[in-house]
């Protein structure tokens, strides 16, 4: 009943948001994305995306949808692997940045060990710079991370927004430096904060550093300061700072899939896993369910 290419094709418009980046995901012609989703929705009855000429967004049923497309093209790949007698095996290197720490990527590897129990898969887990730098080095075959806008390389898993977030509580004075919450260089989402404050001339200090997401959750949550953040990540206890306390805004950030130089070894396996986290990118950043809301107040003192 269920098309896998359109299956395919309805994820990475899930995923992007976009006819446009999904056809340049798949390789498609933008035309060719629009005739595999209504041709999907005609085999369900039902609507999948409510567009316009400036928006996509899935509807209810295709909020629904989602989970039973990965399942089956979960299935569909079992069956095409088992049939074909082919085993994945060899040594995969794989980078994901610390933003991935508390989302389901941990759900996606265990399917891929479950499904290609013969590769020998090895995780680090580090900043997106640093990850990028480990890939030029040849250190690894394959990185989940975030890229800055002018940055051309790798396959977009999805496009979101960078915000400020902090604890609920927090108040910031107009006449103080912005305390913020940042990793070390060469962490991106810090070279973007510290560009945007910059910009708008706003004084700020570094009120804590850490290599680690949970250690910057942790001084967030105590009320030491803001942090700019990925807007599909926001962890639980934290929320959005409001617009009236005056930062500036951060714009947008991709989160891709980067290849490294081609090891005959691992380029199997490294595509498999591509697959498998483009499949299933939506997981990595629904979580934590509906946005976080807003703190009440702004502007004021920091406590």
């Amino acid at each position: 009943m269920y098309e896998p290419s359109h299956l395919r094709t309805f994820l990475a418009v899930s995923q992007t948001l976009s006819f446009t980046q999904a056809a340049r995901r798949l390789g498609l012609r933008q035309s060719t994305v629009s005739q595999h989703v209504r041709r999907l929705e005609d085999a369900t009855g039902r609507r999948l995306f409510s567009r316009d000429t400036h928006s996509v967004e899935l509807t209810e049923d295709g909020e629904a949808m989602l989970g039973f497309a990965r399942r089956i093209l979960e299935v569909h790949e079992q069956a095409t692997a088992f049939f074909a007698g082919t085993r994945l095996r060899g040594r995969l290197r794989f980078g994901a940045s610390e933003d991935f720490v508390l989302t389901r990527l941990p759900e996606i590897l265990e399917g891929f060990r479950h499904d290609h129990p013969e590769v020998d898969l090895e995780l680090t887990v580090e900043l997106s710079g640093t990850l990028h730098e480990q890939l030029q080095a040849g250190k690894l075959d394959l990185v989940l991370a975030k890229r800055r806008p002018e940055d051309p390389r790798g396959e977009l898993v999805w496009h979101d927004e960078l915000v400020w977030i902090g604890a609920e509580r927090l108040r910031l004075d107009p006449d103080r430096p912005v305390p913020l919450i940042v990793f070390p260089p060469p962490g991106i989402t810090r070279a973007l904060a510290l560009e945007a404050l910059e910009r708008q001339g706003r004084e700020w200090r570094i009120a804590c550093t850490s290599g680690s997401l949970n250690g910057l959750i942790a001084a967030a949550r105590a009320g030491l300061g803001v942090m700019a953040h990925s807007r599909g990540l926001v962890p639980p206890g934290l929320a959005r700072v409001p617009e009236r306390a005056g930062l500036p805004e951060l714009g947008k950030v991709d989160f891709v899939l980067v290849h490294g130089r081609r090891r005959a070894s691992a380029q199997s396996a490294a595509d498999a896993l591509a697959a498998a986290i483009l499949a299933a990118g939506d997981r990595l950043h629904r979580r934590w369910g509906p946005p976080a809301r807003t703190p009440a107040g702004g502007a004021g003192t920091e406590r």
